[in-house]
C-alpha cells in the first residue's frame, strides 16, 4: 500500500508568533498549498488521513479530508519530537489501508533517513519543502519505493 508523507504547508515565521507553537495556523499561502493537495493527490486511493496534533498540520490536510468525506485522525507520533520508532510504526499501521500522514519538518528527514538507511533510494539530495508530499510504497510494513512530489504553488 501507499503512504503519502506530507509536510504542513506554510505556516508563517514561528518567531513571530506570539501563542503556543503548537496552535500557530497556516499563512495565505499555506492555505492555498493544503487545497493543493486535492490536486496533488486527486487520484489516490487511501483509507486514512493521520495528523500531528499540531493545527497547521490538521490545516494542511482538511481540504482533502473535507473533499473525500474522511474523519482526520490526531497523532501524537507525528508531532514535533516524537519518536522515529513510534511515527515508523504508526506508518506501518496506515500502510494496511493507505493513507495521509501530516507531520513536521524535523520528523519527515527522520523517517527519509530511516528508509535510506535501509536501501531504499531518495536520490542524490531529499527534500521536504513545506507542503511537499514523499509517496512512500510499502510493502510488508517496509518502505520499498519512495518518490517526492513538490509542493502546489499557486
Amino acid at each position: 500500500m501507499i503512504v503519502y508523507l506530507v509536510r504542513h504547508a506554510a505556516a508563517g515565521d514561528r518567531s513571530k508568533w506570539n501563542g503556543p507553537d503548537w496552535i500557530r495556523p497556516l499563512t495565505d499561502r499555506g492555505r492555498a498549498q493544503a487545497r493543493g493537495l486535492l490536486d496533488l493527490l486527486g487520484d489516490a486511493q487511501f483509507g486514512r488521513i493521520v495528523s500531528s496534533p499540531y493545527v497547521r498540520c490538521s490545516e494542511t490536510v482538511l481540504p482533502l479530508a473535507g473533499a473525500r468525506r474522511m474523519t482526520i485522525e490526531i497523532h501524537d507520533a507525528l508531532a514535533e519530537g516524537a519518536d522515529v520508532e513510534a511515527t515508523l510504526a504508526l506508518l506501518k499501521d496506515v500502510a494496511e489501508v493507505g493513507g495521509v500522514v501530516c507531520s513536521h519538518g524535523d520528523m519527515i528527514p527522520e523517517v527519509l533517513e530511516h528508509c535510506a538507511a535501509h536501501g531504499v533510494d531518495l536520490g542524490p539530495k531529499p527534500r521536504v519543502e513545506k507542503g511537499s508530499v514523499w509517496v512512500l510504497e510499502m510493502h510488508g510494513g517496509t518502505v520499498r519505493e519512495a518518490h517526492y512530489i513538490a509542493p502546489f504553488e499557486a
